[in-house]
């Protein structure tokens, strides 16, 4: 089985808020590795859920938690996470929302993640999208 992630932060770096700088793991036979693509804030019929960006980011979160548990893992094998997001000056406005909602979902785990802002994104009206690795014990035998 896959030991727990350990956080890596250089002793030099100022600590980091809402990301970790990377992580390290021993994973042994049978770990898996997650690709998650890209998923924005739609719902089960390919709607946007809202134009609040908070909203989005969080609903895009959830999408990309979805993969990962249908794929046999918890947001405890989540290692990086990389978010595009139309609007800067959106994002800074929601932390407050977002950091609450991600607490919510994943406590206090905060993957290696970026975040770049983009000029668009495919679908018309999202505002976020959210990419991951993560990885995962082994499928157990049944």
């Amino acid at each position: 089985m896959a030991e727990t992630p350990k956080v890596v932060t250089p002793s030099h770096f100022p600590k980091p808020r809402g990301y970790a700088n990377g992580y390290v793991q021993n994973v042994t036979e049978g770990a898996r590795i997650l690709h998650i693509s890209g998923q924005i804030a739609w719902d089960s019929d390919a709607r946007i859920v809202s134009s609040d960006f908070a909203v989005q980011f969080l609903q895009s979160l959830d999408n990309l938690i979805a993969v990962v548990r249908e794929a046999g893992g918890g947001t405890e094998h989540i290692v990086k996470l990389l978010a595009f997001v139309t609007d800067l000056e959106a994002y800074r406005a929601a932390t407050n929302a977002i950091g609450e909602g991600w607490r919510a979902r994943l406590g206090k785990t905060y993957p290696a993640m970026s975040l770049v802002k983009v000029a668009g994104l495919l679908e018309p009206g999202a505002l976020v999208e959210i990419e991951g690795i993560a990885i995962l014990p082994p499928v157990s035998p049944r």
